[in-house]
């Protein structure tokens, strides 16, 4: 059991479903024809044309010329194919998803060893090959998406992170934006869960030192005490300045930089001020982030923007929805852990504990969120225009049922968010859980159109850092993914239909 197991069992599936979707679906399709003719250009040579349709980074058609260039010998050598453009099909270009979802795979197995050391290799496998399934990652891995290669750096980023090889962790991060710019919130979410790590354990061993030191201290008064009974003045003189001294450091580290959480206003007080104190060695250790940062902040003035094409139809918008919309998608896509009674029950008696508190923040959240759907609710024309997109059925059917549904759905985005941030809080410091909501709300509030591929990325960080024990939630988890998959994909490739208004086979996809 291990990496190799979960990249076979992963595979398994992989290679059967590219097979079957290259032959049902050979030529490009939504976005593929877009992306897929870019890098064929990029494999004939020419590098200075670029499709102004295209709004995110080459970065994917960088990693799969790198990819075709690697398999063009032996292709040559074995078929005698005579120039690399040959090998730049829509099936090969395909195939670098395919090979980017295994590696993903091994990496979400690597972040689980690394996240829960006693979980054990049978179950990280186990759990891995699940995570493997998540519905939206598992769809666009057959297809020429920017989705998988986005999530594989910046799981990669985020793995480098935690074994503590900033450097590294970086360089995934640059390599993270090159996919999607909107990968540049992660960098700095990962650096700055980074940092706190980092700040803890340093503060955690000066606090060991401290307490060793004082032992020794104590224990060589202990000495004099015996061998100076006659100068009771003296003695006590050197214990009141050792006394005092440990009193004053003790003071600078234990009581203003607790080690205990005692609430979010606590934690971020005595986190500033653990930061303040070791300012120099945070900013020098993690200046590679910062200049991640840096550069691209200025590649961004430079573009006048974050999108890099079709901009008019990429204004950066004021959504709060969707920030709640990805609350109940992601409760949802963990199901088994979240809407259930036991759950429900335990979110119940946390609120009970601080009634009057509690019931004024529910209140005032339900309000703010009231208006959010009120004034700040939209409906992208490319959400309104396409009905290939499942969640174009989802506004029509469900949000926009009727006028007061969005405004009765509230208290389920609430209820959704209140669980999602529960579980999270049982495996992370609160503040570590409010930069994962700061995070959310950067990437997905300024973007207008409702996809549930923008939710992939802030959802592998919740499943990997939220302790579902039991497993038989996972087991009805993998069987929901895997019905879902199913389902998706044969209507994907056995329900096309066609358009009045435009030739050619449309499909159904997320």
């Amino acid at each position: 059991m291990g990496r190799m197991a979960v990249a076979a069992i992963v595979s398994l599936w992989i290679v059967p479903v590219s097979l079957t979707v290259n032959r049902i679906v050979p030529d490009p399709y939504m976005d593929e024809i877009f992306h897929i003719p870019q890098v064929q250009r990029y494999c004939r040579g020419d590098f200075k044309t670029w499709d102004p349709m295209i709004t995110t980074p080459p970065g994917l058609y960088y990693l799969s010329l790198a990819y075709v260039a690697s398999l063009f010998p032996g292709m040559w050598f074995a078929k005698g194919i005579q120039s690399l453009p040959e090998l730049c099909s829509t099936a090969f270009l395909r195939s670098t998803n395919a090979v980017m979802a295994v590696v993903c795979s091994v990496l979400v197995y690597d972040l689980l060893i690394s996240l829960r050391p006693s979980l054990g290799e049978k179950k990280a496998t186990f759990y891995a090959v699940l995570i493997a399934l998540y519905p939206l990652h598992w769809f666009f891995t057959f297809l020429y998406y920017t989705d998988v290669a986005s999530l594989t750096a910046v799981l990669a980023m985020y793995l480098a992170s935690l074994k503590k090889q900033f450097l590294i962790s970086a360089m995934f991060g640059a390599i993270a934006t090159l996919f999607r710019q909107t990968n540049v919130v992660w960098v700095a979410f990962v650096a700055a869960s980074a940092a706190i790590s980092y700040v803890e354990d340093l503060c955690e061993k000066d606090h060991v030192n401290l307490m060793y030191k004082k032992l020794k201290i104590e224990r060589k008064d202990v000495i004099f005490n015996k061998n100076s009974s006659a100068v009771p003045t003296l003695r006590k003189r050197r214990m009141g300045a050792s006394t005092n001294s440990s009193q004053l450091t003790n003071s600078k580290v234990i009581r203003f930089l607790p080690l205990y959480d005692s609430g979010l206003i606590n934690e971020i007080v005595e986190l500033a001020l653990k930061l303040w104190r070791l300012k120099w060695k945070v900013l020098v250790t993690f200046f590679p982030y910062l200049l991640v940062l840096l550069v691209f902040g200025a590649l961004i003035v430079l573009n006048g923007g974050i999108v890099l094409g079709a901009k008019e139809a990429h204004v950066v918008s004021p959504h709060f929805p969707q920030f709640m919309y990805f609350g109940l998608a992601a409760a949802a896509a963990l199901a088994p852990a979240h809407f259930t009674l036991g759950q429900a029950s335990t979110l119940w008696q946390a609120v009970r504990r601080n009634k009057i508190g509690n019931f004024i923040n529910l209140l005032a959240s339900l309000v703010l969120c009231m208006i959010f759907v009120h004034f700040f609710s939209i409906a992208h024309p490319y959400l309104l225009a396409d009905n290939r997109h499942y969640t174009f059925y989802i506004w029509r059917k469900l949000i926009q049922a009727h006028r007061s549904m969005k405004y009765l759905l509230v208290p389920v985005y609430l209820y959704s968010w209140f669980s999602v941030t529960t579980a999270l809080g049982k495996a992370q410091k609160k503040v570590w859980v409010l930069l994962f909501c700061l995070a959310n709300a950067l990437v997905l509030i300024p973007t207008p159109l409702i996809e549930f591929r923008y939710y992939t990325i802030p959802f592998f960080f919740l499943i990997l850092n939220s302790k579902i024990e039991e497993n038989i939630k996972w087991i009805v988890i993998g069987i929901l993914y895997a019905s879902v998959n199913i389902i998706t994909m044969l209507m994907f490739l056995y329900r096309p239909f066609q358009w009045d208004h435009q030739p050619g086979i449309q499909r159904f996809i997320w």
